[in-house]
């Protein structure tokens, strides 16, 4: 195990815990909802042995982060910002940035907006688009549940998840889990919009392929001194995301970039042609692959092929200095 320790971070303007580890460029591991730096917990010891300086933050909101109260804290911008200033918080002009769920976002947007700092950037699970409030209010589907509209009015959904925060998580894990199926998640749109999330989302089932019961506890504690409130408070920023960032409609993301995801993760389904609609995002995207079987929660279901990927990726940005061969004299 190598040594590992949580940091204080005074970034943009709030104080960010993050877990700090190893030497060698450094990648930022950004997570998503509902999660924490946890979320990155077999990867960041394949990162260090590989021989780069990991920072895997609670980001805004989240875990024993701070959470500030007003939902505009939690903008795009406010949030790429987060992930430069962990850089220049630890003394790092440049950085990859590994983003997952919410985090993939933060991610895209982070290499968009702040080109000179983010060298490169991959994603998983969410494939870059230009969301804004078509994604929370699907055509069509005004009678229909849907996650995001419900999270839109703040109380609402956080004294559901808080009322039971074990069931909540558990609902909420299973639901998106390559166990679960793929098109599971997406028949919440078959309950009327009046319903509240856990009775829109399948009663959860066995989570210990992926999750122990010391696993869930950790996520309970963390979400129990967090609440809901400032984590919701990110889904509380889609109607304005595109809108607020003009500049970028119809730029291309100009690092090198890579992407992966579950073949049975349901945010895939969100657009049926997002391949297409991705690829042409990019200058230079190494890959795109799908691990077969794995859900959303990819880094976790299948954590040995997930670090193979990203090590793939990183180590193909030559960003360490080669190594001396074996045969090599001193």
């Amino acid at each position: 195990m190598n040594v590992r320790s949580f940091e204080q971070l005074h970034v943009n303007g709030i104080r960010l815990r993050s877990l700090v580890a190893g030497e060698g460029p450094l990648v930022i591991l950004v997570h998503g909802w509902p999660q924490c730096w946890y979320l990155w917990r077999h990867m960041i010891d394949p990162l260090i042995d590989a021989g780069y300086r990991v920072a895997a933050p609670d980001m805004r909101g989240f875990g024993c982060s701070e959470a500030p109260p007003a939902v505009e804290d939690y903008a795009i911008r406010k949030l790429a910002g987060d992930v430069v200033g962990i850089a220049q918080a630890l003394g790092d002009e440049r950085f990859v940035v590994v983003g997952h769920d919410w985090g993939c976002v933060v991610a895209w947007y982070t290499a968009l907006l702040h080109p000179r700092q983010c060298r490169a950037v991959m994603g998983l699970s969410v494939p870059f688009w230009r969301m804004g409030p078509e994604t929370v209010d699907p055509t069509g589907n005004d009678d229909a549940f849907w996650y995001m509209r419900y999270f839109q009015e703040p109380g609402i959904a956080e004294r559901e998840l808080e009322r039971d925060v074990r069931a909540s998580l558990a609902s909420i894990y299973y639901s998106v889990c390559g166990q679960a199926g793929q098109t599971t998640f997406l028949c919440q749109m078959a309950r009327p919009r009046s319903s509240g999330l856990l009775d829109a989302l399948p009663p959860p089932g066995d989570l210990s392929s992926f999750m122990s019961e010391l696993d869930m506890d950790y996520y309970v504690a963390q979400y129990q001194h967090s609440g809901f409130r400032g984590s919701l408070n990110w889904y509380r920023n889609i109607p304005t995301l595109s809108a607020s960032t003009p500049e970028l409609d119809g730029m291309k993301i100009s690092q090198p970039a890579a992407f992966l995801a579950g073949s049975e993760d349901p945010v895939l389904l969100f657009d049926p042609l997002w391949r297409e609609h991705f690829v042409p995002c990019f200058e230079d995207l190494r890959f795109v692959e799908l691990i077969d079987g794995a859900g959303h929660w990819v880094q976790l279901e299948q954590p040995g092929e997930t670090n193979a990927h990203v090590l793939r990726f990183l180590d193909g940005l030559e960003l360490r200095p080669a190594r001396a061969s074996a045969g090599s004299q001193a």
